[in-house]
């Protein structure tokens, strides 16, 4: 198959979602990658990601975050991996430029399509001013510029450890108005 063959193919199954077969077991295996469309997308226009001066963070230092009124069981579960990853971003050995524009894309159709458990495999290096750190400070810095991410923090180690992190999205009006049924008809039971 030829590469315009295949880009073909990948973007007719773009919309296309898996069957739901395990029961219980790991979603791991089910998390799916947001691509990012191959033509400019005046989306990218309303970017509001900021690029300019950086508070470096440690590589050492785990990644870690938030919103005031989040349950710290919540960060809990999401350091530990036991949500669910939905979908996953590799930004892996891209220009900073390329980063801000991807992880906006990916969080907009993440939201679009009412995820809620992410994967941002943003790397790491050992000395502060590598590339790769460069990259997890700045994803670290615009994950808090998004309403809809509650928490963040680094991930396990078989998932990229500190060269990534589990984003936890805000519930969509959908989910919440589901979540209220499911629980109305619990009760009345």
């Amino acid at each position: 198959m030829s590469q315009d063959e295949k880009m073909l193919f990948l973007d007719a199954m773009e919309d296309v979602k898996p069957l739901k077969t395990c029961r219980g077991g790991t979603q791991w295996n089910k998390a799916k990658t947001l691509r990012p469309r191959q033509h400019t997308d005046t989306l990218q226009l309303d970017n509001f990601l900021t690029i300019g001066y950086l508070d470096i963070v440690p590589p050492g230092e785990p990644l870690a975050f938030k919103r005031e009124g989040v349950q710290t069981g919540v960060l809990d579960k999401l350091r530990q991996g036991k949500y669910p990853r939905q979908a996953t971003l590799n930004l892996l050995r891209q220009p900073v430029e390329q980063c801000r524009q991807m992880l906006y894309a990916f969080i907009i159709q993440a939201k679009r399509e009412g995820l809620r458990n992410l994967l941002i495999i943003h790397g790491r290096g050992s000395a502060a001013q590598s590339h790769a750190n460069i990259v997890r400070s700045y994803v670290a810095r615009w994950l808090t510029e998004f309403n809809e991410v509650q928490a963040y923090c680094s991930a396990q180690l078989h998932h990229g450890g500190s060269g990534a992190c589990y984003v936890a999205l805000r519930k969509s009006a959908q989910a919440k108005l589901d979540n209220r049924e499911r629980h109305a008809a619990r009760r009345a039971r």
